[in-house]
């Protein structure tokens, strides 16, 4: 990708529609409890984002935390009318990074899992691809991630412990 490309993506009802202005630094198929509670499904797909590479066309997401596995809770981004769940946060980077559902894109096949995450609660009856790594629990990101992406996320770290101004 050139840095030029950009999706669209929204809720159900048409209230919110977003453009995301940047490639994921990774995407996550997650299979843990957690995820597939809150999806209803096998698994979450969460595109990892910089929150300024959202970029909201119209709509505003309701903003509502409930708890986490970590027991630091998750924000999740949701429309007001329809409640699909656009994206969350979590508490390590909060609203700097977003875990963007990937179903939300108007194209979500462009951004399949690279890395399957928490795989020792996956269904049984789920077969993953063997060309993508998978993990019982979370990973290493300098195992996993390209080395652009790790940048990426270093330098949202930094903002987040940058004194305020």
């Amino acid at each position: 990708m050139d840095g030029t490309e950009s999706w669209e993506g929204g809720c159900a009802c048409g209230g919110i529609r977003y453009r995301l202005q940047r490639a994921p630094m990774i995407v996550h198929g997650c299979h843990c409890r957690w995820c597939q509670r809150e999806t209803g499904s096998a698994l979450a797909i969460n595109a990892l984002v910089e929150c300024d590479a959202l970029v909201l066309l119209n709509g505003r997401p309701a903003l509502a935390t409930i708890p986490s596995a970590s027991g630091k809770g998750q924000t999740l981004a949701r429309c007001p009318d329809c409640g699909v769940i656009l994206w969350s946060h979590y508490a390590g980077l909060g609203r700097l990074l977003a875990f963007l559902r990937v179903g939300t894109l108007d194209a979500p096949d462009v951004f399949p899992p690279e890395v399957h995450i928490y795989t020792a609660s996956k269904q049984p009856w789920l077969s993953l691809p063997e060309d993508r790594p998978a993990f019982a629990e979370y990973y290493r990101r300098s195992a996993v991630w390209p080395a652009a992406s790790i940048a990426r996320y270093d330098a949202l770290k930094a903002l987040r412990a940058a004194p305020p101004e």
